[in-house]
């Protein structure tokens, strides 16, 4: 048996393209055009390239398009006055400051400071809290890609035994909530976990976000299990460049899973598209409007 692939280039084309008529609709209908603003502070390459991505789509989608770019060393006061003037600013309707900062700035109150209505990154402690309680939140992006990842193999999660591999704030521990919104079974394992192996054995569905080179192995997998490797990790090649892995070892899981995300190629690649939901969804219910059918 050979895992079915679980194209992310396509899904994500998918969903980018039913955005951008939701876009077409409520500007058509409400003459309202949803914006998006990123801050980049600093010249990290990695990020340089994220935020040219977002900006590309945000366009493409029919959305506004909003870059502020700052220099490294740009105060935490300057840099909490700009999301103070986004926060006020009509025509925004979605802040993300592009994570990490660099060295000296305060990365919990700059997230602090952002309007909760405008928190496309789901970061906020409001968004993060109504996530955990149940209620209606913009949820960061990379969770919400996995689940639409795995909602096109599974139709309905319920009922399904999950395990979150990672308890981070930005796609560990939403994830979880996110499961157990769609009544999955969650697990959520992490570096103290007992006998990890044997706990993903018994899982449907295995999310992996653990930054670690290919430790999720082949057998450690359930047959047939659903897997979703949202890790992103570089290593040498003998040609002295580099190439990009996950954090479950792809070949081994191949020949286990029923289903697999490779990497690049799989979740990564929703994750701009669901920042594209989020600036709509958020557009829509700044505007009073019904929640667009994304």
């Amino acid at each position: 048996m050979t895992a079915k692939i679980i194209d992310g280039k396509v899904i994500a084309a998918e969903l980018r393209a039913r955005v951008a008529d939701e876009v077409a609709r409520v500007k058509r209908e409400h003459n309202l055009v949803p914006g998006l603003a990123v801050v980049l502070v600093g010249s990290d390459p990695a990020s340089e390239v994220y935020v040219r991505s977002k900006h590309t789509q945000t366009q493409a989608a029919g959305m506004a398009s909003f870059e502020h770019k700052l220099p490294a060393d740009v105060s935490q006061a300057d840099l909490l006055a700009l999301v103070a003037k986004l926060n006020r600013d009509p025509a925004v309707h979605g802040i993300l400051v592009q994570l990490p900062l660099p060295k000296g700035l305060n990365t919990e109150a700059v997230v602090n400071a952002i309007d909760p209505a405008k928190d496309v990154d789901g970061l906020h402690p409001n968004n993060a809290g109504r996530l955990a309680g149940g209620f209606e939140a913009l949820s960061p992006c990379t969770p919400l890609g996995c689940i639409i990842l795995t909602k096109s193999v599974h139709a309905s999660l319920e009922g399904m035994n999950a395990i979150v591999i990672g308890r981070s704030n930005l796609v560990g521990r939403p994830l979880v909530q996110l499961l157990l919104n769609e009544n999955a079974t969650v697990t959520i394992a992490h570096s103290r976990s007992r006998d990890l192996p044997g706990l993903v054995r018994r899982a449907d569905l295995v999310y992996a976000a653990v930054g670690k080179c290919e430790m999720v192995r082949g057998d450690w997998l359930k047959p047939g299990a659903t897997v979703i490797d949202v890790g992103i990790n570089r290593i040498p090649r003998d040609d002295g460049k580099t190439r990009l892995v996950g954090d479950v070892a792809y070949q081994e899981a191949l020949a286990v899973a029923g289903a697999i995300t490779p990497v690049p190629g799989g979740v990564g690649q929703m994750t701009v598209a669901c920042l594209l939901v989020n600036t709509l969804r958020a557009a829509c219910a700044i505007a009073g409007l019904p929640k667009p059918a994304v």
